[in-house]
């Protein structure tokens, strides 16, 4: 960690030199943002690859998988994050009860990984398979399970002792955080199982103008911030409230539509409104269990079903009404999953193996088997990126 350090030592010294931080209040950083955050990355991303964390509570890693041209993974390398991994308590093929754990900024060539058990977040930069650790940084909040990331702005979700949500200002490859960016959530930490009543996660809005959080079974509602002067998030969120449905993650379509998994065993869409009001457009039962997550690819959607080891898939219309496309079977404890930038390949976790199934996209969002890879020490663990 020394190079880290001296790293971090020298980012300050330019940045007092130029001025840009004062006191880290949030104007300045906003004042800074614009001329570093465009910094481009040493290295940028390369198609096919896929990077998967161990969240292991001894020491946390990236396992780096490499991608042939039949969509098969093969392993490329391991890199620690320095932080730890954890468990919320309950949890069984997903230990953080969260989307959004592991987020890859493609065109900053940046990888986010949350380190559950240490509090932390660690930032590698990108080099197709091989990655650079270039920061780690305090979350200010315990257990932190999700990162959004928009232009040189980035949330992180703390789920315990009531969850908070925490911004963080990126200059070049490191993070700064700004106290003004802070909000808690004010959720009931005593709610048992926990792994059901912790906030899901956090996400931007269409261009970065709101900021949504889950709050699963804890309040059965999406609250919504919006920025205001200084980038600050509104002092409370607008709350929609969706009795019942345990809305767990979220995706926005090709037409900015809010599309939320509801762990209930629905698929939803909203219209996102300027203040932060959603209205409901169409919900589409998946008569599967535990329909926890969801990802993307054009009018193309697949939702994770834990509890009955399936992808379900939907076709969104320009008006945001949701076609069931057909339920794809996949190895056991079906979690996060990931679609390649091409829009080729789609690779989803299945925790209760330790293992990420490949399928290859065809027309229609149609999914076709290609092979599973084990991944060492992930028994339950969930969040991955793809390039």
């Amino acid at each position: 960690m020394s190079n880290l350090s001296d790293e971090k030592r020298h980012l300050m010294k330019r940045m007092t030199r130029w001025g840009a931080i004062v006191a880290l209040s949030s104007a300045s950083v906003l004042a800074a943002v614009p001329a570093l955050a465009n910094e481009p990355a040493r290295h940028a991303p390369t198609p096919s690859v896929v990077y998967v964390p161990t969240n292991d509570p001894g020491g946390n890693a990236v396992r780096v998988y490499d991608r042939a041209d039949d969509g098969s993974l093969h392993a490329a390398g391991s890199y620690p994050t320095h932080g730890s991994g954890g468990a919320l308590d309950g949890a069984v093929v997903d230990r953080l009860a969260s989307q959004g754990s592991t987020v890859l900024d493609r065109g900053a060539g940046l990888l986010y990984v949350v380190n559950a058990g240490s509090d932390s977040l660690s930032v590698f930069a990108v080099d197709g398979d091989r990655l650079r650790l270039r920061d780690v940084v305090p979350t200010r909040g315990e257990f932190p399970v999700s990162v959004a990331v928009h232009d040189a702005r980035v949330y992180v979700l703390n789920a315990r002792d009531g969850g908070s949500v925490q911004g963080f200002a990126r200059i070049g490859s490191h993070l700064v955080a700004v106290p003004s960016w802070h909000r808690d959530l004010g959720l009931d930490p005593t709610v048992a199982p926990e792994f059901t009543h912790t906030p899901g996660q956090v996400a931007f809005g269409p261009d970065g103008r709101t900021l949504l959080v889950t709050t699963k079974a804890a309040a059965n509602s999406i609250d919504v911030f919006t920025f205001g002067p200084f980038g600050r998030p509104s002092h409370a969120p607008t709350v929609t409230s969706l009795p019942g449905a345990v809305p767990f993650a979220i995706e926005l379509d090709a037409r900015d539509h809010v599309v939320v998994a509801e762990a209930s065993g629905n698929v939803a869409t909203f219209a996102l409104g300027a203040h932060g009001t959603l209205a409901a457009i169409d919900v589409q039962p998946t008569a599967q269990a535990a329909t926890c997550w969801i990802v993307a690819s054009g009018d193309q959607l697949w939702a994770s079903n834990a509890g009955s080891a399936t992808l379900s898939g939907f076709d969104v219309a320009r008006s945001g009404t949701l076609t069931a496309t057909g339920r794809t079977a996949t190895n056991p404890g079906t979690v996060d999953a990931t679609v390649s930038s091409d829009g080729r390949w789609l690779d989803v976790q299945t925790g209760a193996l330790g293992t990420v199934d490949t399928f290859r996209i065809g027309a229609g969002g149609a999914l076709t088997p290609v092979g599973t890879v084990t991944v060492p020490g992930t028994i339950g663990g969930e969040g991955l990126a793809s390039s």
